[in-house]
Parts: C-alpha cells; structure tokens; sequence
C-alpha cells in the first residue's frame, strides 16, 4: 500500500497516494471531495461538455482502495456530489455500483456545502462525526483539534529534476489534516493561498499524492 504515516491526536494515520485516508486501527477508509457527477451539472448549467466518465472513474478507483484496505468503515467528508441535481441524476448502474460498495460496510456521509442535503442513497448523513480522538467534518474550524476536513482542494508544488511538480496534497500539522479532493475533474487550491496558511500550523507538512508520496514542509 503506497502510502505516508503520520500521527494525528494520538491516531496512527496512513495518508495513500490516491488522496484517501487510511486509519488502519478503526479499519476506517476517508474521502473527500468526490463531486459525482460534476460533468453533469457543469452541462446543465450551460457550461461547456466534459466527457461524462467523473463518476465512474471516482468510482473505480474507490473500489480500488476499499479492496486494497479491506475498509469496514467509509467515510465521504462532504461535497460528494457536485450539487444535489447531480445525486438525483445519478445514472442507476453509478447507485447500484455505490450500494455494492456500502455493502458489510458502515458508510457516513458529511455534508457538505454541495450537497447540505440527505440523497436517497445508503448510509447515514451526518453534519460531523467525532470518533475519539478524531472529528470528521467538511470545512476546518479554526480552534479545532485533532480534525479531519476536506472542502479546500489543497494542492502543493516542488521542484525536482529541473523541473515544478504540483499535485493534490494532504496538509497536516498536529491539530488538523486537511484531504484532497479525491474526485476525477476536480481542482485545487495552491497551499500558498492565505486561507490554507491561516489554517495551519507554520510547522504544517504537504503529502503530494501519487504513485510514491512525498511529504515536504507546506509551500507558503
């Protein structure tokens, strides 16, 4: 499994390459950022056609990852789907393909502020979930601890080889880590932004994802 540890209140965290989190002693898989059926919302709005393959391809490489960790627990750290048009127009092979995901798995949905409202889908909805010593939500809070939220995109850069290297990133410090978006047509917000610094900690690290992640002091 490609991945990096780290420690987070006390927690033994495994961040993968994929963008998932991995907490290996609840057997508990985290995503963030899926935004199913981005491509669909972004053509009924009148926006321009994208190949309409998002959700599927976030969906295989799920898959991928809950065999890989045989995960008992899973996790959607909000803004799951693109907006709530998309989760309704959610073909039925993409639900029957979730629902054989959520099968002999506990399975919680944050909300997020795509998609504030419950889907007819499986699982549990929940605003936040705290499991001692973690909380589980959407967007980071300034004063929190032990935190584990999405929302932001993050993404950092290095230089190697001659030349910059950007990918989604992880960020983490000892009060927070902050996913990547884990969905397919997704972007990023650079770790530079002022937001990003505001959040986190000077100390705060940057895990490119890929093949083989790589954990450097967070860009600022």
């Amino acid at each position: 499994m490609n991945g990096y540890d780290f420690t987070l209140a006390g927690a033994q965290m495994t961040a993968l390459g994929s963008g998932a989190l991995w907490w290996a002693d609840q057997r508990l898989l985290c995503v963030s950022d899926l935004h199913l059926g981005k491509s669909e919302r972004i053509a009924r709005r009148g926006g321009g056609t994208l190949p309409p393959y998002d959700t599927r391809d976030t969906l295989t490489r799920l898959a991928a990852d809950l065999t890989r960790c045989n995960a008992q627990v899973v996790i959607c750290l909000g803004d799951s789907f693109d907006d709530l048009g998309a989760a309704l127009a959610l073909p039925n092979e993409d639900r029957l393909w979730i629902a054989k995901l959520q099968a002999g798995r506990r399975w919680v949905w944050i909300e997020g502020n795509h998609d504030p409202g419950p889907v007819d889908l499986g699982g549990s909805h929940l605003a936040e979930l705290p499991i001692a010593p973690l909380t589980f939500r959407h967007i980071a809070q300034i004063d929190a601890s032990g935190e584990v939220s999405g929302h932001y995109h993050p993404k950092a850069s290095l230089h190697a080889s001659g030349r910059n290297i950007s990918r989604p990133a992880f960020l983490f410090d000892s009060d927070r880590v902050i996913l990547p978006a884990y969905g397919t047509y997704t972007g990023g917000l650079r770790s530079r932004s002022n937001v990003l610094c505001d959040l986190m900690r000077p100390e705060a690290c940057a895990i490119l994802t890929g093949k083989n992640p790589i954990a450097i002091p967070m860009p600022r």
